[in-house]
């Protein structure tokens, strides 16, 4: 017989604290495997071919001939427009899963650069053969319009945080993303190596390089985040939650003085 502690160890209900925390790397885990089911689909049933791309490599430019589109099987890359008079802005961050080249297929030409930032192995698809599987296989053309919607839904978010965050929210929730990002790949998100240089993510978020720089200093100071070494491309995260809760605060109201 099982003595009565015994029973209630085993009965025990989990702190309420840590049911949150356990229903987020549930998510985690099942969009992990959405994306490796995702890529196992086109997989075998496009045969894809492959490119091994390393950081700086060019996966497609802007004004090129719309012909592929293009699949992250591993690695991260940006994806830079190119103004009119020249300037180069940072609109978009690629993870495992992701898809590229959406910005070709209305005018038969990309209208966008799609940079490696590490080695990164690239799915290539031929737009008309996908075009033909979907019509063969529903299921293929129900996987295309949801990652165009993710797009779409991702470019909303980012304009919100450019258009209604302080500079100092707009870095924590540009951390956040990252990790969050790399949890739902099944990555290790409480260190993360940021691929970008300090003017990039200026860049990406409307801000100055020194902007961004004071910003990721005051997130240390509050002990959000740490710098793993002296180069400060290696952060550290202990508790992804107190980044959301760092932009909760510069959101908060500021008390007025009697």
């Amino acid at each position: 017989m099982l003595n009565a502690a015994a029973v209630s160890v085993q009965t025990r209900t989990p702190a309420p604290a840590t049911l949150p925390v356990r229903r987020e790397e549930a998510e985690n885990q099942r969009t992990s495997q959405r994306i490796a089911d995702v890529l196992k689909l086109l997989h075998d049933t496009l045969q894809p071919a492959r490119r091994l791309v390393r950081t700086g490599d060019v996966i497609y430019q802007a004004g090129e001939r719309f012909q592929n589109l293009f699949i992250l099987n591993s690695g991260f890359c940006k994806v830079v427009n190119l103004s009119a008079d020249g300037r180069e802005q940072v609109v978009g961050l690629k993870f495992r899963g992701d898809w590229l080249g959406f910005d070709g297929i209305a005018n038969s030409q990309y209208t966008c650069d799609a940079v490696a930032m590490d080695t990164s192995d690239v799915w290539v698809i031929a737009y008309d053969s996908l075009l033909a599987a979907c019509a063969a296989r529903p299921a293929l053309m129900t996987l295309l319009l949801e990652a165009m919607s993710r797009e779409i839904s991702g470019e909303r978010d980012s304009l919100m945080s450019v258009c209604t965050l302080p500079a100092d929210a707009r870095v924590a929730d540009f951390l956040r993303y990252w990790a969050d990002s790399l949890a739902m790949r099944g990555l290790r998100c409480d260190q993360i190596t940021l691929r970008m240089t300090r003017a990039e993510i200026g860049n990406y978020l409307g801000m100055t390089l020194e902007t961004v720089s004071r910003a990721l200093s005051k997130l240390a100071r509050d002990k959000v985040i740490e710098f793993v070494e002296k180069g400060r491309r290696d952060v550290q995260i202990p508790d992804v939650s107190a980044l959301s809760a760092f932009v909760q605060r510069c959101l908060a109201p500021v008390p007025m003085l009697q």
